[in-house]
């Protein structure tokens, strides 16, 4: 027979209305009750029924994660963190991939919210940077928590969570710097992701503070793919002043930069340094390893989640975190070749 609510409440000695208020994490419950009734909830086994205490009050207890992003280990890095906060606070999670730059994309994200009841949206770029979709959001007083690249808040409303994207390139630019390289060049993901225009910025300040220039043709732009890399890379490797570096706005296109160099007969690192971006499974698969920027998406949607259920439950939470990636130094990135020095 499946344990039901009531059967915790005589377990517990307390009313069904208790163990309500307890499951749904209400804040007037005594502490001592509290554990009354989660040990109750232990020895019995009882899994609440979400869509149940949704459809029986006016609180939701459904989390939509929306995003629009191709690479499956971020999704799955998201969806994860995710998962953990709602498994911590007994909500559920509806995943929700789409179209970002589909005609009628507002009405149907607000369609979702409606439908589903969601008790709020964890948005992922490029969603959580667009402002038709924000406004859409808060005409309906929906709650929500934004992910995005910058370091400081960028003026929208509602919650974030940061991704100082900007320092961890001009860290992983250093980094080459440091090794002897002059002649750096990049590769873009989509310029319409702040995470994008954000490792530019940090790529390209790292270089103006060494007074290094950077000739034209050394940015290529392009999408976060593998196959995107292996392009960029060949439009590179054929220029008569090749670069002796490469930084890729993620770890598939520096995948696909160190393909396109393998077939080129160039050697990594000893002739062509490659670093990426986000620390993601493609970055240890390859050989050799490739050096990247750590990038905790699991965490950040953890932390993001827990900001959004807590401010929906009336706690104390932050407005904005910030996380900053780090550098990870591995076999893809050398010296330069003295031959090459300038």
């Amino acid at each position: 027979m499946k344990v039901t609510i009531h059967d915790v409440a005589k377990y517990a000695g307390v009313s069904i209305k208790t163990v309500s208020r307890v499951t749904n994490n209400e804040p007037s419950v005594k502490q001592a009750t509290v554990d009354k009734v989660n040990e109750a909830i232990r020895a019995l086994n009882y899994q609440p029924n979400q869509s149940a205490r949704s459809l029986a009050g006016t609180k939701s207890y459904v989390i939509g994660f929306v995003y629009d992003n191709p690479n499956a280990y971020y999704v799955i890095d998201m969806q994860n963190g995710i998962l953990s906060a709602c498994r911590e606070q007994g909500y559920e999670l509806l995943i929700h991939p789409c179209d970002a730059a589909q005609e009628g994309i507002c009405d149907k994200l607000v369609a979702l919210v409606n439908q589903a009841r969601l008790a709020g949206l964890v948005l992922t770029p490029p969603l959580s940077e667009d402002p038709a979709v924000l406004n859409a959001l808060d005409a309906i007083d929906v709650n929500y928590v934004r992910i995005i690249a910058g370091a400081e808040a960028d003026g929208q409303s509602g919650l974030s969570v940061l991704v100082d994207d900007r320092t961890g390139a001009v860290n992983i630019t250093e980094h080459l710097l440091a090794l002897g390289h002059t002649r750096i060049a990049f590769l873009t993901g989509e310029m319409s992701h702040q995470s994008t225009l954000e490792r530019l910025a940090g790529y390209q300040q790292a270089m103006s503070a060494r007074g290094v220039q950077i000739p034209e043709h050394y940015i290529v732009e392009g999408k976060y793919s593998f196959e995107s890399g292996v392009n960029g890379a060949k439009q590179l490797l054929a220029l008569e002043q090749r670069p002796t570096a490469i930084v890729a706005c993620n770890d598939e296109i520096a995948a696909g930069v160190l393909v396109a160099a393998r077939l080129d007969g160039v050697e990594v690192p000893t002739q062509l340094s490659i670093v990426g971006f986000e620390d993601s499974p493609f970055s240890r698969q390859t050989w050799p390893k490739l050096t990247t920027v750590h990038q905790p998406n699991s965490e950040i949607a953890r932390v993001a989640t827990q900001v959004l259920i807590a401010t929906r439950q009336q706690q104390k939470a932050p407005k904005s975190t910030v996380f900053v990636p780090e550098a990870i130094i591995r076999e893809s990135s050398d010296k330069v070749p003295p031959i090459n020095k300038i």
